[in-house]
């Protein structure tokens, strides 16, 4: 009994010493954390709140999580949420933490990594609850919360079924007024440079007979000049959109951080404001709302989007879209949001990693590409199989080893999206090690093809290597470092590709884990392997350039342009456009890069048929063979007329 009257003892003195703390100044919120203990079957939360203030309870069973309570002012909701749906997983043990902004109205509950808005946040209320003092204990139980602590004051790690806590009333205007006069030192966002309040504010507009548009401006806030506040234009438009009403409500909240939401990378910028016509949905406007949002100067290497939070999509999660909203950039500090309906908005600031522009549209370049190169790998490797019966040039063991590489690393590629959102983390580790492979493979067996045209050029009269040696350097030697990362662990996995226009729905694919550790191997790998490729690929074109420009053959334009584009495709030159994607070219850039590599497998098809078509129309002479076996006989000639 002593153990146990000890503890309850120094629970009571944490109580004390919390409710001594708000005895001088109003306790403004309400954050109690916990782990909800709980069995491993389907969870559901319970919710069950209504206006007034008298009290919250917060407990937990062995299947679900309640939350009941009357302390909100406008927000009332009764509802059982399945978690599952919410992509939460069933382990026996999930955090929590419940979020009460009394001064906003807003009751947010975090779970298992997700955050769920409960209320959504408004302007200030003539009164709310707040000063929130802990209830009588519930009993212990096997199920419940363990571990509950208040803004991390620890409390008991016994499992207690239920926590209560009594609020009071208390006027919300005069505590804002109060708690802005009392902030001499204004709250800064050291992240991004917001200013931030804890009070939001709220302006109705009566769109009478004859509306022609007009103006809100919030309120100047302490530390910002006041033509730096944020304005909303509502057009003409709206009145003759709202049916059943003719008054629209504009909210600015500075408190952004309530709204920061979903992919670490995000931030918002400055303030959020939320437009609404009561009991009224409307989308779809023929002139836009415009909004303008003042800032500070944003890094160039940042880039910023307009977005909106449908409520109506997610009611629980604030999910952050480009839908319905254009950007117009209007100066370093000022950015304008054109939207065609209402709901909240805001600029988010992309931070780490940039997002791409353009996604949708490369990827489907790609998947295309990817899947004419298979088909076209396939093609060649037929090609070759049928060539190597009636001849015996040295090169064309080397041109096969490049197909089935490229082969392989382009139907591995084609199918990464598919096997990323299905296959999950376990699968995704040997995919992204086999994509690995091949691409290491494909930029060996192209260092090949420059070494042998190295050896056709300089060492005439010395045979190359047997066809084994090859197989082992182009197969073989690449699995090496696949097989040490593998070893070492956490390099292979899902990765997520942010798409500019839609940043809280990444792309996924099998490959390296955006880790420190996983970058460097990829710089280390990837990144040297394919500079010394194209460096050497780059002098290779350049040396044989000099050797046969003095053929009679070259001084026809197409026989020179197919043998340095043929030869490009064989070195792998075009894979250092990616050195390239930087500046305001980058998109051009990266629309090129994807094209030219995805297409690899058709252009060397094409390569390979071109010159023996050409072979074909010489009447087999040696201007027309099909590999680089041809540059020894260009060699021998130039030779024999020195």
């Amino acid at each position: 009994m002593e153990p146990r009257l000890t503890a309850d003892l120094r629970a009571a003195l944490v109580f004390i010493l919390l409710l001594s703390a708000g005895s001088s100044d109003n306790d403004l919120d309400l954050r109690f954390c916990g782990t909800w203990r709980h069995d491993s079957g389907a969870l559901s939360l319970n919710v069950n709140l209504s206006t007034g203030c008298s009290e919250i309870s917060i407990s937990a069973g062995r299947s679900s999580l309640s939350i009941d309570g009357q302390i909100t002012a406008r927000c009332s909701r009764s509802e059982v949420i399945p978690l599952k749906q919410l992509g939460l997983d069933s382990q026996e043990e999930t955090p929590f933490c419940l979020y009460w902004e009394p001064l906003l109205d807003q009751l947010k509950l975090q779970v298992g990594g997700k955050n769920l808005s409960l209320c959504w946040p408004s302007s200030v209320q003539g009164h709310c609850c707040t000063d929130l003092s802990h209830g009588p204990n519930a009993p212990e139980a096997n199920y419940g919360i363990i571990n509950g602590t208040i803004k991390n004051d620890f409390i008991t790690n016994k499992t207690r079924e239920a926590y209560k806590f009594i609020a009071a009333s208390i006027d919300c205007k005069a505590l804002c007024d109060q708690q802005i006069q009392e902030s001499t030192q204004v709250n800064v966002d050291p992240a991004v440079g917001n200013v931030q309040h804890p009070c939001a504010h709220s302006s109705e507009v009566d769109m009478k007979e004859g509306f022609r548009g007009r103006n809100v401006t919030a309120p100047a806030t302490k530390g910002r000049p006041a033509e730096s506040s944020t304005t909303v234009h509502l057009p003409p438009a709206l009145k003759t959109a709202a049916k059943k009403t003719s008054k629209v409500v504009c909210t600015f909240f500075n408190k952004i951080s309530l709204f920061q939401e979903g992919h670490k990378g995000n931030r918002l910028f400055n303030d959020v404001v939320g437009i609404t016509v009561e009991n009224e949905v409307i989308a779809n406007l023929s002139e836009p709302i415009r909004i303008d949002f003042h800032h500070d100067v944003i890094p160039q290497h940042y880039s910023k989007k307009c977005v909106s939070w449908d409520t109506r999509k997610d009611p629980l999660l604030v999910n952050w879209l480009v839908d319905g909203c254009e950007t117009r950039e209007k100066g370093a500090k000022h950015t304008e949001c054109l939207c065609n309906h209402l709901t909240y908005f805001s600029v988010l600031v992309q931070m780490e990693p940039r997002p791409v522009r353009h996604l949708l549209a490369l990827t489907t370049i790609t998947s295309l590409g990817c899947a004419v190169s298979v088909i076209s790998c396939v093609a060649v490797f037929i090609f070759l199989c049928r060539k190597s019966r009636r001849s015996k040039e040295q090169s064309i063991p080397i041109h096969m080893g490049l197909v089935v590489s490229l082969g392989l690393l382009n139907l591995l590629f084609f199918f990464n999206a598919v096997l990323g959102n299905v296959g999950g983390e376990s699968l995704c580790v040997w995919v992204g090690a086999g994509l690995h492979y091949t691409l290491l493979s494909s930029f060996t067996w192209m260092g090949v093809e420059v070494f042998h045209t190295f050896w056709l050029v300089h060492m005439v009269f010395s045979p190359s290597p047997k066809a084994c040696v090859w197989n082992l350097v182009g197969f073989a030697l690449p699995a090496l470092p696949v097989i040490i990362l593998a070893a070492v662990g956490d390099i292979y996995g899902v990765r997520e590709v942010v798409p500019s226009d839609d940043v809280y729905n990444p792309y996924l694919m099998c490959w390296m884990k955006d880790t420190p550790k996983a970058l460097l191997a990829h710089y280390f790998t990837n990144m040297t392997a394919l500079a010394v490729l194209v460096i050497s690929g780059l002098v290779m074109l350049f040396l044989v350039y000099r050797k046969i420009r003095i053929r009679d053959e070259w001084r026809q334009n197409h026989v020179a342009f197919l043998s340095i584009w043929g030869l490009s495709c064989l070195y792998g030159t075009s894979w250092g456009l990616t050195f390239l994607d930087f500046g305001p070219l980058s998109d051009i850039i990266l629309y090129r890069f994807c094209i030219l590599n995805a297409l690899l497998g058709f252009f060397l098809m094409l390569r390979f048929y071109m010159l023996d078509w050409m072979r074909k129309q010489a009447g087999g002479s040696t201007l027309g063979s099909t590999s680089t076996g041809s540059t020894r006989q260009h060699m021998l000639q130039a030779q024999e007329k020195s």
